[in-house]
C-alpha cells in the first residue's frame, strides 16, 4: 500500500480524544452464557468475556445500547455532518498530516488518507444505493472515550456509534489483539480493512438498514447479515480505492497490491466467529454466532472486492450466507 505523495489530506473529520478513564462498554449484558476476561475485537464489544465469549465485531454494542427491545436505531443523531469537535481533545495528533507523502511516513497520516478515500468513495456510492450521504467522523482514543452510545473503554476495539455518526478506535488494538491474541498476520492494510468495515456500518445507518436487525445470534441472524454486509462494503471500497481522489481530483492511493488484499482476508479470517470460538479452546457453536464464520467473512469481502459493486452486498436478501 502506497499513497500518492501529491495528494492533499483533509484532517477536518478526524481527531484524537486523548486518554480517558477506565470502565466502559466492555462490560454488561451482551454475553451469551460464556465468561472470561474481556477482549476487544474490530468493530464491536467484548461482551464481558474472553476470546470464546460472544464477541461482537460490529454493532451488538449499538444494538443493545441504542435499540433496546428490538426497536429501530437512530439514523442521523447528535453529530451533524459527522464531526464532533467536542470529543477531539487532541487535534495536534493529526496536525502534520498534509500530503500523501506524510501518509507514507506516518501511520496516523495513513489513517487520515484512508478516511479521505472512504469519504470520497461513499460520497458517490452511497447516493447510488439510495442514501443521502453525510460523512462519518473518526476519533482515536486511549483508555476510554465518552460517546453518544455510552462510555467505551479500549476493551471494545474499533466500533461505530450511530448517534454520533462516528467511528472510534484505540489504535493499540491492531498489534495487541488482532495479531497478539487472535493470530492475525498483520500488515499495513489491516487497519484500512477494519476502517472500511466500520464505514460500511455508517452507510448502513444512512440507509436505515440497522433498523432491520431483530435477531442477534445464530448463523442466519440479522446481526450476522449486518456484519457480512459491512465486510462486503469494505471490499467494494477496496476495489475502488486507487480511483479515489482528494478535493482537487488528485489520486489518494498510488498502489494497492495483492499482498494488501491478502492482509484484509487474513484479518477477516482471524475475526470469524468459528475461529474465535476455536481459539477459546471450545467447540464451534453456530447458534452463538453474531458476525459469521471466517469463510463467510472472507467470501463476502471478496464479493465486494471482485464485483466492485456495493449493490451486490445485499446480505439481507441472500438465501444463503
Amino acid at each position: 500500500m502506497r499513497f500518492n505523495p501529491k495528494a492533499h489530506l483533509d484532517t477536518g473529520r478526524i481527531g484524537d480524544a486523548g486518554r480517558g478513564g477506565g470502565g466502559g462498554l466492555g462490560r454488561g449484558g451482551l454475553g451469551g452464557g460464556r465468561r472470561g476476561g474481556g477482549i476487544p475485537i474490530p468493530g464491536g464489544v467484548g461482551a464481558g468475556g474472553g476470546i470464546g465469549t460472544l464477541i461482537i465485531i460490529g454493532l451488538i454494542f449499538v444494538l443493545t445500547q441504542c435499540v433496546g427491545g428490538g426497536g429501530g436505531l437512530p439514523t442521523g443523531g447528535g453529530v451533524q455532518g459527522g464531526t464532533d469537535t467536542g470529543r477531539m481533545a487532541d487535534p495536534e495528533r493529526y496536525a502534520n498530516c498534509r500530503t500523501g507523502a506524510d501518509a507514507n511516513q506516518d501511520v496516523d497520516c495513513a489513517r487520515v488518507a484512508v478516511e479521505n478515500s472512504l469519504y470520497n468513495y461513499w460520497s458517490r456510492a452511497a447516493p447510488e444505493l439510495g442514501a443521502q450521504f453525510a460523512p462519518a467522523s473518526m476519533t482515536t482514543f486511549s483508555g476510554a472515550v465518552n460517546t453518544g452510545c455510552g462510555q467505551a473503554s479500549s476493551q471494545v476495539g474499533p466500533f461505530y456509534c450511530p448517534p454520533d455518526q462516528a467511528i472510534f478506535l484505540d489504535t493499540t488494538f491492531f498489534t495487541d489483539v488482532l495479531e497478539g491474541q487472535l493470530g492475525g498476520q498483520g500488515g499495513d492494510f489491516v487497519e484500512p480493512y477494519v476502517l472500511g468495515h466500520e464505514y460500511g456500518h455508517h452507510v448502513q445507518n444512512l440507509l436505515g438498514i440497522m433498523g432491520r436487525v431483530r435477531t442477534q445470534q445464530g448463523p442466519e441472524s440479522d446481526a450476522v447479515r449486518l456484519e457480512l454486509q459491512a465486510d462486503c462494503f469494505a471490499g467494494a471500497w477496496t476495489r475502488a480505492a486507487t480511483g479515489t481522489t482528494d478535493t482537487d481530483g488528485v489520486a489518494i492511493f498510488a498502489e494497492l497490491d495483492q499482498a494488501d488484499i491478502s492482509e484484509a482476508l487474513d484479518s477477516a479470517k482471524a475475526v470469524g466467529d468459528d475461529r474465535i470460538q476455536q481459539r477459546s479452546g471450545g467447540g464451534v457453536d453456530p447458534e452463538g454466532w453474531t458476525h459469521g464464520s471466517a469463510e463467510q467473512r472472507m467470501r463476502w469481502f471478496s464479493t465486494g472486492y471482485e464485483s466492485g459493486d456495493p449493490a451486490r452486498c445485499d446480505t439481507f436478501g441472500a438465501s444463503e450466507l
